[in-house]
């Protein structure tokens, strides 16, 4: 596949062979944190549109679950319903989309494809007994009700139909839904206020609402190459080692008395050129990016593993693909 050229005035090959993204793609996990939400992992031998492809899948094409409905019972605090109902639609939901449907076209809530969580908090002149702070209601007041709906009260048809309850479909025992982060503040009371309302969780994508995006961020850059023209040594070299924010450079002994300077932590630039914003610098260092290394970083929400995430956007582009040979196919 062969692009513009607009790199062939440079002497630079900017053509993409299968072949080539055959045998040079690799995938390397860089760090990853203690809870598993973040992930830093490089992209080698890909071009800068695939990249950006898989970082615009992640935030708006992965589905996950989110709160689309809330059935407000009783709520006398001062937070209005409408704000209250805004700050639920954003706490994320810790439970693996790919259980459930999306919504059906005749809106009917099932078992298949709606959560229903119910939160009932009442402030008191009594500290809770949960040890949370007074009157303060957390997203780990929501509670899981696998039945579904108990709602309207007073009428034997409730807003869910569910067959049978959704333990029983699949194995909820390890992991039950429930929020992501249990500490969230969704509002504070006085003793005397409460808060009674019932919510519904469905499957969604980002490209919908931000509420359905299962990353708090998904970014990549370049990987940054530091290239000395000509040797830095001395007390040069000291200079450039205290010029740098990024903590790059380092000196190393080699020998006989020479002190050189040298890019150990080339990964850590953020070409901010700063080694090179004094005259004459430039003739020494040249800052470069690998147009096909990416470092990717994925921060998760918490429905699935990032690992995941990136997985399911892989299945995401690769459906779109087959899709397109298939429509080609038919002209």
């Amino acid at each position: 596949l062969q692009y513009s050229g607009a790199y062939a005035a440079l002497g630079v090959d900017n053509s993409m062979r299968l072949e080539r993204f055959q045998r040079e793609l690799r995938v390397e996990i860089v760090s990853q944190s203690a809870d598993g939400h973040d992930l830093v992992f490089d992209l080698v031998g890909i071009d800068a549109a695939l990249a950006n492809a898989f970082r615009r899948i992640l935030i708006a094409e992965v589905p996950t679950m989110a709160i689309e409905k809330v059935f407000m019972a009783n709520n006398t605090s001062l937070v209005q319903d409408e704000v209250l109902s805004h700050r639920l639609g954003l706490v994320p939901l810790a439970v693996d989309p790919r259980l459930f449907d999306f919504p059906s076209e005749d809106g009917m809530a099932s078992e298949n494809n709606t959560l229903v969580f119910k939160l009932d908090y009442k402030c008191t002149r009594n500290p809770p007994a949960d040890g949370s702070k007074h009157g303060t209601v957390l997203s780990k007041h929501l509670v899981w009700q696998p039945n579904g709906s108990t709602y309207p009260p007073d009428r034997p048809t409730k807003f869910t139909s569910f067959g049978r309850p959704q333990s029983e479909l699949h194995d909820f025992s390890t992991r039950p839904p429930a929020p992501t982060y249990p500490d969230i503040t969704l509002a504070r009371l006085r003793p005397g206020q409460a808060i009674e309302l019932e919510v519904h969780a469905v499957k969604g994508i980002g490209r919908t609402h931000a509420k359905w995006s299962p990353v708090a961020t998904a970014s990549y850059r370049m990987l940054p190459e530091v290239v000395f023209r000509k040797p830095v040594e001395g007390q040069m070299a000291e200079q450039l080692v205290a010029k740098c924010p990024m903590n790059v450079f380092d000196i190393e002994d080699m020998g006989d008395g020479i002190q050189r300077a040298s890019a150990p932590r080339a990964r850590n630039c953020t070409v901010c050129r700063e080694c090179i914003r004094e005259e004459g610098w430039g003739d020494y260092i040249q800052l470069r990016r690998k147009r096909d290394h990416f470092i990717f970083s994925v921060e998760s929400t918490g429905a699935l593993p990032p690992s995941v995430l990136f997985t399911e956007a892989v299945k995401i582009l690769e459906g779109k693909a087959r899709r397109l040979a298939t429509e080609t196919d038919r002209l």
